[in-house]
């Protein structure tokens, strides 16, 4: 076992509150059922709704919530985390989440933040060397049929899995080796147990007795080789640690799929994981995978043909982990348009029919709506010609999938009538600026780097937006699906590397045709600095090669080149898939509407620019969220704003929060001894960084 330290920290007197733990019975719950007074799951249920029925904070008193407790998180890891996004579970009277860089578990007493018990790893250099840090997601929940055994299950940064106790912390000695499965073994391919690429943020899933977990990787733009471990998603015995069943995302020669890799690329390829959160329908017996790209995640020179099951939606079975159905949102991608979140599933009515469906958000801002025992669209889904590589060795496909409905949630693709019209000097200064990149519709490919070519394609959707990992709420009673997202621009550019044939032999893997100089990605900052790993260093100005000729406004970090709003919420109607309103959500930072070139405008709610992951929460009358970014108030201090809705009309409730840093985990909230919370993740920048948890109430 690679572990250095184990302990375990439980408090010596159990709080009152806890004490009706014996008494209630945790099962797993349908796909229509939700959380209730608890919060049993990262989604607030298998179906992944992100709703509860609580009411006690609603429209006319969110104005008067203040602070009840903070948990601040730095002092239980080795270094501050600064993108904290746990979401923590209630259930049975305690809270439950992550902490100090997923160093740390923790029970909290849900009405006073209060240390009940922590349990701690230590796993030294693999922890060190780990693909995938910070808090992570959070954890996750099981109880037996009579409560009484129940456990807190999560993955570690370095790819372990720990069952604790759920009332003292202690490992379960009956799960795999005292309580730890290594996931790193048993994994149909060898990988290194200290330094191989492969980790998890998400939290994993339980659905009855069984726990489903997939796999996550470093990011993978501009590397210059194909291999890399293979993101296979895995079932395990929730009470013994045992391997149930394995699902090869990569498909095995003789396995379906393995066709859609032409030239035996399925053979020199890694990734494909399930980095994101999953869902299920215990009724169907089904698991929903949310399948992340290929290798590498802006080319694919070494991998021609469609690359099933990157990028699809995938139901298995939960107790198999054999494929029943699969859909491909994107083909052969080049714009690493994971899957990024948990699909939400819910029942809706169309042509007088009840159906069992399934929405998928994208990165891309596509909503893909499928029916969720067959895996067949409730609305067309067109396969459209899109615009062809021109990059040497590069194979794209000829076709994407585009569902004529419901309407996009974002903006997709960009043109001269996208950029940054706030004044007609800033949209005069875009227009000259923007003439060395290619602009184009949604799929544009990488532009080729050459001496008279274009600097990069200007992408939008940018790689972190338009949804993210904390993806939407769902409302079971209207069936309104709410979801926020982020507009940004990127650039591609592919430098193309040496041009001799690709030697697809183990000692020909570490080079790939043109594989090397793709921009990393950023703050929407395109290729800044000329090279193909050069640091982004604004909000979404073109740099490189173009700064050295132009300055102006937009390469100065500040003013965004595309115009706002910057994030959104959009509110649908499932049952006919309409948009029902869209507004934009954060205020915008001091250095936009504090620039010279926008003084006397009013440019108070543009919305956030960067890397924003916005999770919304919704209730019996309200939705929640938090904001990405931070600006400063009339007192002079640093303030990111927790917002409420309408969930009906999207009008801005009465009573802004005032948090003291930004949002970065997902909200949930619960009941606890007659008084509902709101609880959400908050990190922290500069001298005071670090991540927290902090809990509203009324007072």
């Amino acid at each position: 076992m690679d572990l250095r330290t184990t302990r375990t920290f439980l408090r010596a007197v159990v709080l009152g509150g806890a004490g009706a733990l014996l008494l209630s019975i945790a099962r797993a719950q349908p796909a229509e059922s939700t959380a209730g007074p608890e919060w049993p799951t990262y989604g607030g249920n298998l179906a992944s709704h992100r709703y509860s029925p609580l009411d006690q904070i609603n429209a006319e008193n969110f104005k008067d919530l203040k602070i009840a407790w903070r948990f601040r998180t730095d002092f239980l890891g080795p270094r501050p985390d600064t993108l904290y996004s746990a979401t923590p579970l209630y259930v049975n009277g305690l809270l439950y989440t992550t902490a100090g860089q997923r160093r740390a578990v923790v029970a909290l007493d849900p009405a006073t933040g209060e240390l009940i018990w922590m349990h701690r790893e230590d796993e030294g250099a693999r922890g060190e060397a780990a693909a995938r840090q910070g808090a992570g997601r959070g954890v996750s929940y099981w109880a037996s049929p009579d409560g009484s055994d129940r456990r807190i299950v999560y993955v570690t940064p370095g790819y372990r899995m720990i069952a604790l106790d759920a009332m003292t912390g202690r490992p379960i000695e009956s799960f795999g080796d005292n309580g730890v499965v290594d996931l790193k073994l048993d994994f149909d391919q060898e990988i290194d147990p200290v330094n191989s690429n492969v980790g998890l943020n998400a939290t994993p899933l339980i659905v009855g007795d069984v726990i489903v977990v997939g796999a996550a990787h470093r990011p993978a733009g501009s590397m210059d080789s194909t291999w890399d471990v293979r993101g296979y998603v895995r079932g395990y015995d929730v009470r013994t640690g045992t391997r149930l069943w394995i699902f090869h995302t990569i498909p095995r020669r003789g396995e379906f799929g393995y066709d859609t890799w032409e030239d035996g690329s399925a053979e020199r390829n890694g990734n494909t994981g399930v980095w994101a959160q999953m869902s299920a329908d215990p009724e169907l017996g089904l698991v929903y995978l949310p399948v992340e790209m290929p290798t590498a995640d802006y080319n694919g020179f070494n991998r021609p043909g469609d690359n099933l099951f990157g990028e699809s939606i995938v139901a298995v079975d939960v107790k198999t982990g054999e494929r029943r159905w699969h859909y491909q949102t994107v083909h052969h991608g080049i714009w690493d348009y994971d899957l990024p979140c948990a699909p939400i599933l819910f029942d809706m009515e169309k042509d007088g029919e009840i159906i069992k469906a399934l929405a998928q958000p994208t990165k891309s801002a596509f909503l893909f709506v499928l029916n969720r025992e067959t895996g067949e669209p409730i609305w067309p889904i067109e396969e459209r010609p899109v615009p062809q590589s021109e990059s040497p060795y590069e194979k794209t496909s000829p076709t994407q999938p585009f569902p004529t409905w419901p309407p996009p949630f974002d903006r997709q693709g960009i043109s001269i009538d996208d950029l940054n019209d706030l004044t007609p000097e800033l949209r005069a200064e875009a227009e000259e600026l923007v003439k060395s990149y290619r602009l184009g519709p949604l799929f544009t490919p990488p532009a080729v780097d050459a001496p008279d070519g274009p600097l990069g394609t200007l992408m939008v959707p940018s790689d972190v937006g338009g949804a993210n990992w904390p993806g939407g709420a769902f409302d079971p009673e209207t069936n309104r699906l709410y979801i926020h997202s982020h507009t940004a621009v990127f650039t591609l550019r592919n430098i193309p590397a040496d041009l001799r044939p690709f030697d697809p032999s183990p000692a020909g893997r570490t080079e790939s045709p043109g594989s090397r100089g793709v921009s990393p990605p950023g703050l929407g900052a395109p290729g800044l600095g000329g090279g193909p790993n050069a640091a982004p260093s604004g909000l979404g100005a073109p740099g490189g090669a173009l700064g050295a000729r132009r300055g102006g406004t937009f390469l100065q970090g500040t003013i965004p080149l595309i115009k706002p709003p910057y994030d959104r919420i959009t509110a649908y109607d499932m049952n006919t898939g309409e948009i029902l309103w869209q507004k934009p959500h954060g205020t915008t930072p001091d250095n936009i509407r504090n620039h010279p070139a926008l003084a006397g405008l009013d440019v108070d709610r543009l919305g956030s620019y960067g890397r924003i992951f916005i999770g919304v929460l919704v209730t019996k009358t309200l939705v929640i969220a938090g904001e990405g970014g931070v600006h400063t108030n009339e007192a002079g201090e640093t303030v990111a704003l927790l917002r409420a809705y309408d969930k009906v009309t999207g009008e801005d409730v009465d009573g802004r929060i005032e948090m003291p840093a930004r949002q970065t985990g997902s909200p949930m909230t619960y009941m606890h001894d007659g008084k509902q919370y709101i609880v959400l993740a908050v990190s922290h920048a500069g001298a005071n960084a670090g991540g927290e948890l902090i809990a509203y109430a009324l007072p």
